[in-house]
């Protein structure tokens, strides 16, 4: 049963690709056997031979290594559990695939094929998604297919088939370095896509005459930046390109010609637009006419006018309108198909293109057809040899439809593979709920860790990264060659043979007799092989392209159909678009506020969006904890002026609280939010907060053409969380195993929230110090403080100092350790009626030598501000770096006395505003 797969790589190096976000960059990863016959990536470096990052990598991908290096936290075997009330147990591949199977078939024949669903990824490869996709649509029969790429990209894409008939970015990479005018729209790309912000970065250091512009909420990184920021009020983004568009118009700096050969639907747009004076929609925006006016003055006077733009706009109930909105600019000033030019959606996972590619969604089918198109239905048919009828006739379920079903029993079963619902989806308390009323849970993933797991009644380990073979499409349309480095560890395979090996058991059951057989292909190069069939003739058309071309020519973008030589860098150069008349749409985009008004009683916009060193849900990167050291901890962020109106301050719990739910998280206060808004990274789960994250306050309200849900924006009220009770621990150790002791303790608090901080040493051995703040009403049980000793190893002994007044709740606890004849801080336990150990907290994290005696460790009880670390790559801190700025250090003079920024690069807008902010004395 080993899946077809390779063997593996020993002592070498294979070209690879990255596992995070779109921009798709090639890595080489190096692989060896360790003494204990384990088969370990060793080590990973940027490709210098990948078009998409010529050997750049984020902090992230540089830390992949660092990721794979443990096997704490992996499945490494299939189990199941007979009913809800048993625990899972172990069981071999051949029980765990029958009994999906079997139960799969079932629900299909008392009721019907719909009663079953697929939830896949964005992180899955291409051949992956080509075999759920058959087996759904081809064998079950329904549509219900869907992803979370449903969450991330699913407007750009509709907003991309009504403006030009098909799917698909029309410009490439190469744009980035031409463009004279490049416009972010809801986009902190510094942060979600860094090696493309770097190539940026290096083209406007050439010419300093490429003007940026900015469109966010928010003052982040890449807005402070830009020549120009433009910080709208929420989900007024089509307010703000309408105004522009109406300047262009009044002023005439629209391509006319462009518009009459290639273009329709002007007029009627163009009828709207007069309502939208730059005034009003300055107005609108809550910014100043002049900037509005400045905007579109660059935009439509330049030679070459890039828009990059990412979850900003897509994740809104009028996502849709704001890319059209947005795609409007470029068509009317003929911004397209050029270089330099176009409007450039950033894909947000892996490989989202590629199972856009293949139609693993609920709304399409194979190669950009369409599931409501009886002719669409019937070309698959014939390619996949099944009966005319056979595929399902119309759209399926998205994501926020699906656990809708799910929860109210129209849907009996749910297939979840690589991706946590149970976090990402908005207003949790209702997904929890679907999942707990599912008939039968199938959870396929490679970490054990997720919120959604513990629903799970089948859990089948599945290969991650740096195990598996395939391709991914990036957002350039750029096709590259995944390869494994390493043996897959314990009984874990690959995606697409686990969804294989169910779909055959299935087909002996379900299939008409004398059927043609579905799943003949049993290898990843035969799977990519049908998919580019699937494609031929049509818009991505990857007939020339098979591995052979992939091993012997690197990364190729579509099309590529048979006979090229290559792929095609741009679209639309001819000015013939994918619509039966050849030319693009516009289509009248009326302004629409957002989904949920703030009010009296939920008076705050709360924002949502990334961390510089994390990605997702952190399955991955919350394995590492150097990646925690730029923000090692959960908060809200609060403008001070709205801070001091509530009486709130730096540090305090806070309850944030919207219509749906609450959660309580640590406030800081900062300047890049605009007073009335607040901010939450969405990274933050169940693993590492006492509740889900973010998302149980969002709404699962959705754009009526994409059906991706409003998860940017919710309105909200904020205010002081009093508990009575407070704890500090804090253990140096196996960073993995004491999250995995420490998490079920979570759920148990008011509030709760688990962090990493690596070691001062930077040993390089996955340990790091754990850290565990919560807060209760009343001290917790005895017995949950029993739970947290023996997970943190510190209960009393000979090299533990405590304190302790249990009437009162009151414990302080420190365990030392010896080290080169002196005594430095192993762990701390302080817990007290109100917050406190911060100083000793600080003091066990410099791992410095204890001087002075012991008992002194109590006294420390002033609060000591974190000093950030600012280069996770050369352990750079804030006040290092400001030091070195108040002895008249530049960018330059930063990077040569310290080493941050010469890396990954990732710092580098952070370095520039602590060079440019006033200096403190």
């Amino acid at each position: 049963m080993d899946g077809g797969a390779p063997g593996p790589v020993r002592g070498r190096t294979v070209r690879s690709t990255c596992c995070y976000c779109g921009v798709g960059c090639g890595v080489l990863v190096h692989g060896a056997r360790d003494a204990d016959g384990r088969e370990r990536i060793t080590g990973v470096e940027g490709d210098p031979a990948h078009p998409a990052n010529a050997g750049r990598l984020c902090s992230k991908g540089l830390a992949l290594a660092d990721s794979a290096r443990s096997l704490q936290g992996r499945l490494l075997h299939p189990q199941l559990r007979g009913d809800r009330a048993q625990p899972r147990r172990r069981v071999d591949w051949g029980l765990a695939l029958d009994t999906v199977a079997e139960r799969l078939s079932r629900i299909v024949e008392r009721h019907g094929p719909d009663a079953v669903a697929f939830y896949l990824s964005g992180q899955l490869l291409t051949e992956d998604y080509h075999v759920f996709n058959k087996l759904a649509k081809g064998l079950l029969r329904t549509a219900n297919i869907d992803t979370n790429s449903r969450l991330c990209m699913s407007a750009a894409v509709t907003a991309y088939r009504l403006a030009f008939g098909a799917d698909g970015p029309p410009a490439c990479y190469e744009d980035l370095e031409l463009a004279k005018t490049v416009l972010f729209a809801g986009s902190n790309a510094a942060y979600a896509h860094p090696v493309l912000f770097r190539r940026l970065e290096a083209a406007k250091a050439r010419d300093p005459g490429v003007r940026w512009i900015v469109v966010d909420p928010r003052r982040t990184d890449t807005a402070a930046m830009a020549d120009l920021h433009l910080q709208v009020q929420p989900g007024t983004d089509v307010a703000l390109f309408n105004g522009m568009l109406h300047h262009l118009v009044w002023e005439g700096l629209l391509d006319a010609d462009f518009i009459e050969a290639h273009t329709t639907g002007f007029p009627e747009l163009k009828r709207l637009l007069r309502e939208y004076t730059p005034r009003m929609a300055a107005e609108i925006c809550g910014i100043r006419a002049e900037d509005l006016v400045t905007a579109a003055e660059w935009f439509g006077r330049s030679p070459a006018a890039l828009s990059l733009y990412c979850m900003g706009l897509n994740q809104s109930v009028h996502g849709t309108d704001k890319n059209l909105a947005l795609i409007h600019l470029h068509l009317a000033t003929g911004q397209v198909g050029r270089p330099g030019a176009g409007p450039f959606s950033l894909t947000g996972q892996p490989n989202a293109m590629g199972g856009r590619e293949v139609g693993g969604m609920a709304t399409m089918l194979a190669a950009h057809r369409d599931l409501d198109d009886s002719a669409h239905r019937a070309e698959v048919e014939a390619l996949w040899q099944l009966a005319p009828g056979t595929l399902p006739d119309r759209p399926g379920l998205a994501a926020v439809e699906l656990f809708e079903a799910l929860r109210a029993g129209r849907i009996k079963a749910v297939w979840i593979a690589c991706t946590n619902p149970a976090h990402s989806m908005p207003d949790l308390g209702l997904v929890r709920e679907a999942l707990q009323r599912a008939e039968f849970v199938v959870v396929q993933d490679a970490f054990a860790g997720t919120d959604t797991v513990s629903f799970a009644d089948v859990l089948l380990p599945a290969a991650t990264w740096g195990e598996k073979d395939g391709t991914v499409t990036n957002s350039e349309r750029r096709i590259s060659r995944v390869r494994a480095a390493v043996a897959r560890p314990g009984e874990a395979r690959p995606d697409w043979w686990i969804a294989r090996e169910v779909a055959l058991r299935l087909e002996a059951r379900l299939a008409a007799p004398g059927a043609a057989p579905l799943f003949t292909a049993a290898t990843p190069a035969a799977l990519f092989d049908e998919h580019r069939a699937l494609t031929v003739g049509r818009d991505l058309d990857i007939g020339g392209l098979d591995y052979a071309v992939l091993e012997r020519d690197g990364p190729q973008q579509w099309p590529f159909p048979a006979g090229a030589a290559r792929g095609q860098a741009r679209r639309y150069g001819d000015g013939v678009f994918a619509t039966p008349d050849g030319r693009a749409r516009f289509h009248p985009t009326p302004y629409r506020p957002v989904a949920e008004p703030v009010s009296a009683r939920y008076p705050l916009r709360l924002l949502t969006g990334r961390l510089r060193d994390q990605w997702h849900g952190m399955s991955r990167t919350g394995r590492v904890p150097h990646l925690f050291a730029h923000c090692p901890e959960p908060a809200l962020r609060m403008h001070p002026d709205d801070a001091a109106r509530r009486g709130l301050q730096a540090g305090e719990l806070v309850r944030v609280a919207s219509k749906r739910g609450a959660l309580v998280l640590p406030l800081e206060l900062s300047d890049e939010v605009a007073s009335g808004t607040v901010f939450a990274a969405m990274h933050w789960s169940g693993q590492h907060l006492s509740c889900g994250g973010v998302n149980e306050v969002s709404l699962p309200a959705v754009d009526a053409r994409s059906r991706q849900p409003e998860l940017k924006h919710a309105a909200v009220r904020v205010e002081k969380a009093a508990f009575g009770w407070h704890l500090l621990a804090a253990r140096r150790g196996d960073a993995l195993a004491l999250h995995a002791a420490l998490q079920p303790l979570l759920r148990d608090c008011g509030y709760a929230g688990l962090a990493l901080h690596p070691c001062a040493e930077s040993t390089g051995d996955g340990r790091a110090w754990m850290v565990l703040r919560a807060a209760a009403a009343e001290p917790m049980p005895a017995a949950w403080m029993q739970r947290l000793e023996d997970a943190l190893d510190l209960g009393t002994g000979p090299d533990t100092l405590e304190y302790r007044d249990a009437r009162r709740g009151l414990l302080r606890r420190v365990a030392w350790r010896e080290d080169d004849g002196s005594s430095r801080i192993e762990g701390v336990l302080w817990a007290d009626a109100r917050p406190g150990g911060d100083a000793l907290l600080q003091a066990a994290l410099a791992d410095r030598p204890w001087t002075g005696p012991r008992l002194a460790a109590f006294s420390s009880t002033a609060t000591v501000a974190r000093d950030p670390m600012v280069c996770v790559c050369r352990q750079v801190s804030e006040s290092q770096i400001r030091a070195a700025v108040r002895d008249g250090a530049d960018l330059a003079a930063l990077r040569t006395r310290l080493g941050c920024g010469t890396v990954c690069g990732s710092c580098t807008p952070q370095l520039l505003r602590l060079v440019a902010e006033p200096v403190r004395a």
